[in-house]
């Protein structure tokens, strides 16, 4: 006798529905793959910064033995092991580690853009002479007669081929004083925003 509860097939609606809910080996496949990567790029990430992520702590003793292990075969199954933690991670914990990871990148391309930055601008003190007046300006507290005796020297070094350790100096002196600008205006917008917000109280 025919199940009343069946279609005339001899099968519910509802089976089908559960077979199509269920992702295909393809995607399973897919997603897995990319665990194993994000669990990679966290591996390969310097260890104290991987500390700093947010997800379960037997996932992140995983990730750290890991970066101690050095023989191939041995990291090999450590990493095999990695990317069997980050399946147990849901949704929301796997999309805050792929946040942090691209802040990481995007911090990345900053330092490089301010590298980059820095040593053109070196290049343009030993090639343009109005370089340095713009410099001075820019940076009054700048020690001028250092600065262009390694420039000097600089130029020196390119003439005569030598290790260019005046040259490195001069990159180390515009970075640092980049750097240090930065965090004056920092501490600037800081004080600015406390006596914005003072003032607003006493007005209050």
């Amino acid at each position: 006798m025919p199940n009343p509860n069946r279609g005339s097939v001899g099968f519910q609606s509802s089976e089908f529905e559960q077979e199509y809910e269920r992702p295909s080996k393809s995607e399973l496949k897919r997603q897995m793959s990319e665990l194993q990567k994000l669990g990679e790029e966290l591996v390969e990430a310097p260890r104290e910064r991987v500390k700093k992520v947010p997800m379960p702590e037997d996932v992140l003793d995983a990730i750290l033995m890991c970066q101690t292990i050095t023989n191939h075969e041995g990291r090999r199954r450590q990493m095999q092991f990695v990317g069997k933690k980050m399946r147990t991670l849901d949704e929301e914990e796997v999309a805050i580690i792929q946040r942090t990871i691209e802040g990481w990148k995007g911090a990345s391309k900053a330092d490089t853009a301010f590298l980059h930055a820095m040593e053109r601008r070196r290049d343009k003190l030993l090639t343009d002479d109005a370089a340095l007046p713009k410099l001075i300006e820019e940076y009054p507290q700048l020690d001028v007669q250092h600065l262009r005796t390694l420039i000097r020297n600089a130029k020196k070094e390119q003439a005569e081929n030598k290790p260019p350790k005046a040259y490195r100096e001069i990159f180390q002196i515009l970075k640092d004083l980049s750097k240090k600008a930065k965090a004056d205006d920092g501490d600037e917008e800081a004080g600015e925003k406390g006596e914005s917000e003072e003032q607003e109280r006493d007005d209050e």
